[in-house]
């Protein structure tokens, strides 16, 4: 299965990153998506799409995404929540889902920071794809896509867009 991963777009889905993510089979969204119903329907005409509300969604997100995904497939046991911290650092509902869960990947969203590591005291990849969007502070707009094949992610990409590119139009 090819994923693509977003998080953070914030009303924002620009050409850049529909160029990017067209090969993958499905868009995994870790909240915050911004804009009205149809900006997150134009989304999932695109790509396929699982995702999580954010803290900055509104009901119409909140409605149709849950604050907490968990996925099993190819053998990899996956949680997907938006505000997650990170290694060393995670928030206290996320730690609580962590050790609930046992995932073997972590995806959260929130801070507009790209990271991708292994987190050894929970033997999980973390795994935040930073932000999609404009809104923040970030100075680049970031996305990931991985293929997972037998309870393995691989081929990891980056793609990063500077924010003051002239290509931020949603």
């Amino acid at each position: 299965m090819y994923i693509g991963l977003i998080s953070d777009t914030h009303g924002v889905f620009s050409e850049p990153f529909k160029e990017f993510l067209a090969p993958v089979d499905v868009i995994w969204h870790a909240g915050d998506w911004g804009g009205d119903a149809a900006f997150v329907d134009g989304i999932a005409e695109f790509k396929p799409v699982v995702g999580v509300s954010g803290n900055c969604d509104g009901a119409t997100v909140r409605y149709l995404y849950p604050e907490v995904q968990v996925l099993q497939l190819q053998g990899l046991k996956v949680l997907m929540t938006h505000i997650g911290g990170s290694p060393g650092h995670y928030y206290p509902s996320a730690r609580a889902l962590i050790e609930k869960h046992r995932p073997d990947v972590f995806i959260c969203g929130h801070s507009h920071i790209l990271k991708v590591m292994r987190d050894r005291q929970y033997d999980m990849l973390y795994i935040n794809p930073g932000a999609a969007g404009l809104q923040g502070w970030q100075l680049v707009r970031t996305a990931l896509r991985f293929k997972i094949e037998n309870g393995e992610i691989k081929d990891m990409e980056v793609f990063e867009l500077p924010k003051n590119s002239a290509n931020f139009a949603g």
